[in-house]
């Protein structure tokens, strides 16, 4: 006869990304948030596998690429590192024409991550956010996480408070950094992704990038020669099982996608490495210690390579976009009170879903390089 365990405190598990709570919003944290309707709501819904698609980059439409649409006179570019990163102002996202908005995505192409302060795109609205997305590509509807009511394609970070579920989660682990691409595990991964910064403390709660082509580049000949054709496993399960386990709500099964390790990007020509810590689960050919060291070096190498990173400091109404294909990523969790825990934190996420990773094998795609 089955008898029903409950788990104790102690048994029950951390959490999965220390950036999102799982749980109920309560009535008290409406109460200290800025934006209430960006909180995150766990709407019952079910999204079946997404097929696959012809995906054609708005980058490689641009013809000129000084880019005269997307930056005028008023616009002022500044480099957060020599190859990957910069900060625009002067520019208006929800201003941008389509012409404009070629640009941006190869602006992004070339400089990976692009933070954009002050933007009145961020009061817009969820609409006019997702149809300035959708301009890039299909949209990614998360899991599990939490989603705004009546739009699934935003994923909402929120983080505010909560020191138990910090402590808890810091007593297993070492730091709070989770290094990845996003949504790795889709047949066609997100190409390029937009953070809005809806609310966030005055100091701390940075994003860091790493440029996976530079990463590349810095490996032996011999070494890129080895992994150039290996394939990986991406699997969204061990996320979703999480999720079940944690009583969270779960609106797509598993989703599991063989991609090449190192991927060409359709617009620059580079090879990037394509390789994280959380949805990968072999190597095809590799045996399972092979795979561990294989992964254990390439994901050190990545984070450990500050010389080709880029630590984006969130100000007010920023919007960053990044390339998914050629960058990692980490939020911060550094933004901690004693008494309390995290100090707010409030970020929505739009992904634009683009091609099928492209193997090393494949022929050259077009490029417009710089």
């Amino acid at each position: 006869m089955s008898q029903t365990v409950t788990l104790t405190k102690a048994e029950k598990p951390i959490s999965y990304d220390i950036n999102i709570p799982y749980v109920s919003v309560s009535e008290e944290t409406k109460k200290n948030v800025k934006y209430s309707h960006y909180l995150p709501t766990w709407d019952k819904v079910w999204f079946d596998p997404l097929p696959s698609f012809d995906y054609q980059d708005p980058a490689l439409r641009v013809k000129d690429k000084s880019k005269p649409n997307l930056l005028s006179s008023a616009a002022k570019v500044s480099h957060i590192q020599p190859c990957i990163g910069s900060i625009v102002e002067g520019v208006q996202l929800n201003k941008l024409s389509d012409a404009a908005k070629d640009e941006l995505a190869l602006l992004i192409a070339e400089r990976k991550v692009v933070a954009f302060p002050e933007q009145d795109l961020i009061d817009a609205g969820p609409e006019e956010q997702y149809a300035f997305m959708r301009h890039f590509g299909k949209p990614n509807y998360q899991p599990i996480s939490g989603s705004m009511k009546g739009y699934p394609g935003f994923h909402i970070i929120h983080r505010d408070g909560n020191m138990d579920e910090i402590n808890r989660f810091l007593e297993q682990r070492t730091t709070t950094t989770l290094w990845h691409q996003d949504v790795s595990y889709e047949i066609q991964p997100p190409a390029y992704v937009m953070l809005g910064l809806l609310q966030g403390p005055d100091v701390g709660g940075d994003t860091v990038f790493a440029a996976t082509d530079a990463a590349y580049k810095r490996l032996s000949p011999t070494f890129q020669s080895f992994i150039d054709n290996l394939k990986a496993v991406h699997t969204s399960a061990k996320m979703i099982a999480h999720a079940k386990l944690t009583g969270s709500l779960v609106r797509k099964d598993p989703v599991e996608s063989i991609h090449p390790l190192v991927r060409v990007h359709p617009v620059t020509g580079e090879k990037c490495l394509f390789i994280n810590g959380e949805f990968i689960t072999k190597i095809q050919g590799l045996k399972e210690p092979e795979f561990r060291v294989l992964q254990e070096f390439l994901m050190q190498h990545l984070i450990t390579g500050h010389d080709f990173q880029a630590r984006v400091r969130w100000q007010p109404r920023t919007i960053v976009m990044f390339d998914n294909r050629s960058t990692i990523h980490s939020a911060i969790v550094d933004y901690l009170d004693e008494e309390t825990g995290a100090k707010p934190r409030h970020i929505f996420r739009l992904c634009a879903l683009g091609e099928q990773p492209i193997p090393v094998s494949s022929q050259n795609p077009t490029t417009c390089s710089k």
